[in-house]
């Protein structure tokens, strides 16, 4: 496949993803792959509509076979969180006042800083149509919202673990020219 390359080490670490209830297994695959383009491996699925394995989730994963693999599948976000020390949840709603609402930038910062200090953390996505609910986004410490256009501000759910994988990937160089390839 364009773009792979067998014989480069395989970057596998970082936050969890946590998907909250996905809907569509083409977009749990699509999320593993996202994954995988930037070096995130844990994926965790709470209670996924059509269940799990899903052959729609491997074909869309295109090659990201050690991240669908290696997917979790738990009953409650409660179980799915439990062993973590930090968690953020993404969300477009207006800020709730009762918890820190950080850019991209300075969560995957953040995430950064946890990991390097050998901290469990994870990051929260909720369903592709309504998103995380207020119980749940109460059992994440901090929040990250995106720079949207606010009047059509939902992100498609593969897209957003994307744009949060891609600044987790950033937080890791060691200047913006920095890449983790050569040219």
């Amino acid at each position: 496949m364009a773009g792979t390359n067998s014989e480069r080490t395989l970057i596998a670490e970082g936050p969890a993803i946590i998907l909250v209830h996905p809907q569509l297994g083409e977009n749990i695959g699509m999320v593993a792959r996202a994954m995988a383009n930037f070096g995130l491996a844990e994926l965790r699925l709470v209670n996924p509509r059509d269940g799990w394995p899903s052959e729609k989730a491997i074909s869309a994963a295109s090659k990201a076979d050690h991240v669908i693999e290696a997917a979790k599948v738990y009953p409650s976000l409660e179980e799915a969180v439990s062993d973590l020390e930090f968690v953020y949840a993404t969300t477009a709603r207006a800020p709730y006042g009762y918890k820190e609402v950080r850019s991209p930038v300075v969560a995957a910062d953040d995430l950064r800083t946890r990991f390097r200090a050998g901290q469990k953390t994870g990051i929260l996505f909720g369903r592709e149509r309504t998103g995380l609910t207020n119980e749940e986004i109460a059992l994440a410490d901090e929040l990250v919202t995106f720079p949207v256009n606010p009047a059509f501000a939902s992100l498609n759910l593969a897209q957003v673990v994307l744009l949060m994988s891609y600044e987790w990937m950033k937080s890791g160089l060691a200047s913006v020219e920095d890449t983790p390839f050569d040219a």
